[in-house]
């Protein structure tokens, strides 16, 4: 964590050595910053008015408009847009491409991913015990014994898994679970991390460009749920001396952790930015200030630097 001086100034003390970091049910928390779905996840002690009391009339104001907007249901629309046989050392598989683009405009940022069976296969398991009456009008393709590689039986499935994601999409609990987010996020941000993890710095933000769009349409109700793959950006950015792209980065993870001064990313995403702008010759001063004022109002040991806590994310 940053010293309460400037950097720069004889008591600058940087970044200091890490110190121990700190859902729904019984549901593994399966990705970082997600909120259990549902009215209980959709709002928290920190979205309430009495944690905003120090905010000036304007700047509530400009705050719950923000929060309004991102409120506002996202259509998305799947397709099954190709399907292929894989071949491994002992069997051979069918993977699906999906494609997801946002309706009621032009979507310059539609995420392209592929899954195959077995993904699906685990992913209506989760649904199945979460919202076990939510789904069950939901078909799912059952798998065959044989015949599963013919051409006709591929393309039926194709048709078949298209709907199966749209309805699963029109149901308010499941789009926001857990379970449905990671199905179509988990795999590459997994992928990301650990990229980032490896010094593969271009090749993680290669993946984070990718998905980031799909994580932030999905988690509208949750706007601090992208803040970790933000800092990964951070991080990259920042390791490949570039800095404003990095700064840039920060500012979008900033900007969803407002009034969530205890999110764990918070003050070590503070720390980083002071850093960057003060290189920039950008105002670091009233970071510095907001970092100072929330280590007043929370005291606790320093915790860990901003790249640390990225290369813990998606470990297990």
């Amino acid at each position: 964590m940053a010293s309460a001086q400037h950097p720069g100034s004889p008591g600058w003390a940087g970044l200091m050595a890490p110190s121990a970091a700190g859902a729904r049910q019984e549901a593994p928390a399966a990705g970082p910053g997600l909120p259990p779905p549902g009215p209980e996840g959709d709002s928290d002690a920190a979205g309430s008015p009495s944690a905003h009391s120090g905010m000036t009339t304007r700047e509530l104001q400009e705050y719950w408009r923000g929060e309004k907007g991102s409120w506002k249901p996202v259509k998305l629309l799947f397709e099954i847009a190709s399907a292929r046989i894989e071949q491994e050392k002992l069997s051979r598989f069918v993977m699906y491409q999906i494609v997801v683009i946002q309706t009621g405009s032009f979507d310059s940022t539609k995420a392209v991913l592929e899954r195959r069976y077995s993904d699906f296969e685990t992913l209506q398991r989760g649904l199945a015990r979460a919202f076990p009456e939510e789904i069950e009008d939901v078909a799912f393709p059952k798998k065959h014994l044989l015949g599963n590689l013919a051409p006709g039986l591929i393309a039926a499935r194709t048709r078949a898994f298209r709907d199966y994601l749209r309805q699963l999409h029109a149901i308010r609990c499941v789009r926001r679970s857990r379970e449905f987010i990671d199905f179509l996020t988990r795999p590459e941000l997994r992928e990301a991390f650990g990229c980032l993890r490896a010094g593969q710095y271009v090749r993680a933000l290669e993946l984070l460009g990718r998905v980031l769009p799909l994580q932030e349409k999905l988690t509208g109700h949750c706007p601090a749920a992208v803040v970790p793959a933000l800092c990964a950006a951070l991080v990259c950015h920042r390791e490949l001396e570039r800095p404003l792209e990095a700064f840039a980065a920060g500012e979008r993870a900033l900007e969803r952790l407002r009034a969530r001064e205890g999110h764990r990313y918070y003050a070590p995403l503070l720390d980083a930015m002071v850093r960057l702008a003060y290189a920039l010759g950008k105002d670091f001063v009233s970071l510095q200030e907001r970092l100072e004022a929330s280590q007043l109002r929370k005291p606790g040991p320093r915790g860990l630097t901003l790249k640390e806590l990225a290369v813990r994310e998606y470990l297990s």
